[in-house]
This record gives C-alpha cells, sequence and structure tokens, in this order.
C-alpha cells in the first residue's frame, strides 16, 4: 500500500444515527428516501461513504462531527516540502537549503498560486512554504482553500512576505497559516521552524493511522 493509500471509511445507518444526534430510522429513511446514498451489503445492511455523508451533511447545513475530518483528511507526504514564490532567486535558495539542511526531505517549486494548488492536491506536501504576493491566485486565498478542503492533507503552512507585516500577519493567520516570516529572511529560524511543523505533522498523522 503506497504512503498515501488511505482506507475508505463506511458507515452503519446506527453509526449515521449516532454521529447526527438522531435515532436509527431516521437515518434509514434519508437512505432509503434518496436523500442520503447509500450501498447494501451482502447481508442486506445499508452502508455509506465517509463522503457521501459529509455531502449530504453540507447540503442541508447540518454540522460536520470532527470524525468525518479525521476520515476524509488525506494523509500528507511527509518527505515533501513545496516552495511557493514567484521570486525564482529566492525560490531556488530555499529548495537548495532545505534539501541541504534537512536531508531526508524533497522540495518542490511552484511560482505561482494556480501551479501550487496543483501540485498540492497532486503531491500532497506536509510543509508548504507560502508568499503572499503572488500572481494568479494570491497567498491568502490559496491558503484558505488549503485550510477549506481536506482533500489537499492540511499540510503546515508557513507564510512569507516583504509587505507591511503588520498588515499582513493578522490576516495571515486568520486564514489558517502556521507560522509567519517577514522578508528578508531569518534562515536559521525559518529551518528551525520547518523542523517543528514536520515533527508535529509526523506525530499528528501517526494518532490518525493507530
Amino acid at each position: 500500500m503506497g504512503k498515501l493509500d488511505k482506507k475508505v471509511r463506511t458507515f452503519s445507518a446506527l453509526e449515521i444515527a449516532k454521529l447526527c444526534g438522531v435515532v436509527n430510522q431516521t437515518a434509514i429513511n434519508w437512505i432509503r428516501a434518496g436523500h442520503l446514498k447509500a450501498f447494501t451489503t451482502p447481508g442486506g445492511q445499508y452502508r455509506v461513504y465517509a463522503e457521501d455523508l459529509v455531502t449530504f451533511l453540507k447540503e442541508r447545513d447540518m454540522r460536520i462531527p470532527e470524525e468525518l475530518h479525521e476520515d476524509l483528511t488525506m494523509p500528507v507526504d511527509l518527505g515533501l516540502a513545496l516552495i511557493v514564490d514567484d521570486d525564482k532567486d529566492l525560490n531556488t535558495i530555499l529548495k537548495r537549503l532545505l534539501e541541504r539542511k534537512i536531508e531526508e526531505l524533497r522540495v518542490a517549486q511552484a511560482f505561482d498560486g494556480f501551479e501550487a494548488g496543483r501540485i498540492i492536491a497532486e503531491r500532497h506536501p506536509a510543509i508548504v512554504l507560502l508568499d503572499l504576493n503572488l500572481p494568479g491566485v494570491d497567498g491568502f486565498s490559496l491558503c484558505k482553500k488549503i485550510r477549506s478542503d481536506e482533500s489537499f492533507g492540511q499540510p503546515a503552512v508557513i507564510a512569507m512576505t516583504g509587505i507591511a507585516q503588520e498588515e499582513a500577519q493578522p490576516k495571515m493567520m486568520e486564514a489558517g497559516a502556521d507560522a509567519f516570516f517577514a522578508k528578508p529572511l531569518n534562515f536559521d529560524a525559518l529551518i528551525a521552524k520547518i523542523r517543528e511543523l514536520l515533527e508535529a505533522r509526523k506525530n499528528q498523522q501517526g494518532k490518525i493511522e493507530e
């Protein structure tokens, strides 16, 4: 099984009822009425995929239990980082620095927000170094997208910017960034933060997989 493979979680009608705070018959009625997509086991029991349950809940503005967020979160590649910066010289300097300082880390590069979104969706890096002032999709919007889409894997996000820190930092942290660095970058502090966030992601992913 590949490192990014994830077991498909299904729920019985009774489990759905408990998660949603309703009686078992209500969950069965949702399924029989065609509101909640399900399939039937050889023994005649209903089963619902986690993704279909989340879709059902979102369509009805119902609360999504934390357990479902964990089930839908794609595991990140703990050996991969992504640098997103349209300054190609700085981007390359950071790539070489990370590869030298953190030997087990592979480093991908993106030079605009659209390319970054594609790489995150396809390769699920564990950490994203994200410049805010990007062509295409800006860093603020991309960070919000990363935090709102479980299929991205919820990587750690380090925001980087040369614009006024007092304006950008609160906005970026509110968007879901894990850390913020003003340019010119303090490389030693940046490497230390990357190590810290990678270790936290390893511990978090280990707990989810247990």
